[in-house]
């Protein structure tokens, strides 16, 4: 689970990379609509929980930059790929135990001489 979220998390940092770069020097509008596509999933969280506000707000005052954006980005991506991972993990974990508690035939264990 945990190796499957790093890759997820790697595959999706080095694809912002490729396209950010791609981006900024040729500046074509498909580039520009993915680069957004791809910064939607942490914009979304960071407006979730009421963090986005304070960001933009230090970006128009220059308090942060492009660069401390991405970074910001960054990080919100990886820890929401690692959280629905662990909820992904942990529904699968529900599901297999109650699948072999059902295989068994849901009771305990058969009576006995006593």
């Amino acid at each position: 689970m945990w190796g499957n979220a790093f890759l997820l998390s790697v595959l999706y940092l080095l694809t912002g990379i490729v396209v950010e770069s791609i981006r900024r020097r040729y500046h074509a509008p498909f580039f520009e609509r993915l680069s957004m596509a791809l910064d939607s999933l942490p914009a979304r969280a960071l407006e979730l929980v009421h963090a986005m506000e304070p960001l933009r707000a230090a970006y128009f005052t220059g308090r942060i930059t492009d660069l401390g954006v991405r970074v910001v980005f960054g990080i919100v991506t990886v820890a929401v790929i690692f959280l629905l991972a662990l909820v992904v993990g942990a529904i699968m974990a529900v599901l297999r135990w109650a699948l072999l508690r059902a295989s068994r035939g849901g009771s305990g264990p058969p009576p006995g001489n006593g």
